[in-house]
């Protein structure tokens, strides 16, 4: 390789390692606001809630200069197919990370009203476990983009289903609550919608591990996940309300 190819080439990788850094910085952050936003919850913490918001600026702002960054690269280094690949995934990635501390700090917004009312027996701490598996989940879907594993990818996009049936058996019991005792309702939406931004971020945690299997094998997973939250069409658990 020409001795300007190989300048080039360093210099792609050098920024490559810079982005791939704040990615992971990006994704720790990320991962401390979901168990926090949860413990917030199980805990009654308002002020652990409210850092929970605070932090989301720190998270949209590293969003923002990754994708300046990978921008920068594109226009600069003008990669081949194989690296720019690399890096339209980790514009995507960074992109699913935000969301997920958007849903992290929508979570912590709601544990102030709940602090005010009488606990839902139980459902702070089921809460809490899928936000642990969730939490788990982009561990392992951040690991497989460094070390390029699509098969620990594919782990991550099987085991959201268990995410779903989590939310499902939530959903259940939130109805059977309300209906037991209309004081809980407002308890109940409040939890719902907490356990479904949580499930929410299930899918955005399986996109990040799909982007991986496409980076290093150039397709697309095999079968097209099923989603297992049936609370939309199936009309024998769907709320009317």
């Amino acid at each position: 390789m020409p001795v300007e190819e190989q300048h080039i080439a360093s210099a792609f990788d050098r920024d490559l390692e810079s982005i791939q850094a704040k990615i992971l910085k990006m994704g720790g952050l990320v991962e401390t606001a979901i168990l926090e936003a949860a413990q917030s919850l199980e805990t009654r913490d308002e002020e652990l809630a409210e850092k929970v918001r605070r932090g989301d600026k720190a998270i949209d702002e590293l969003e923002q200069l990754i994708n300046e960054e990978c921008a920068r690269v594109i226009a600069m280094r003008a990669p081949i197919a194989s690296d720019l690949r690399i890096v339209l995934t980790v514009m995507k990635i960074s992109s699913n990370l935000e969301r997920i501390g958007d849903y992290a700090k929508n979570m912590a917004k709601r544990t102030s009203i709940l602090a005010q009312m009488s606990p839902i027996n139980g459902s702070q701490a089921a809460l809490r476990r899928m936000a642990r598996e969730v939490n788990e989940m982009l561990k392992d879907a951040l690991d497989s983009f460094i070390q390029r594993d699509p098969a620990k990818a594919q782990d991550v996009i099987n085991r959201d289903a268990d995410v779903d049936q989590m939310y499902n058996a939530l959903f259940r019991e939130f109805l059977t609550f309300m209906m037991e005792d209309p004081r809980n309702i407002t308890a109940c939406m409040h939890l719902h919608f907490m356990a479904k931004n949580t499930e929410r971020m299930g899918d955005h945690v399986t996109s990040i591990a799909e982007q991986v299997v496409y980076l290093v094998t150039g397709e697309t997973p095999d079968e097209p996940r099923q989603k297992g939250d049936k609370t939309s069409t199936d009309p024998s658990i769907s709320p009317q309300i």
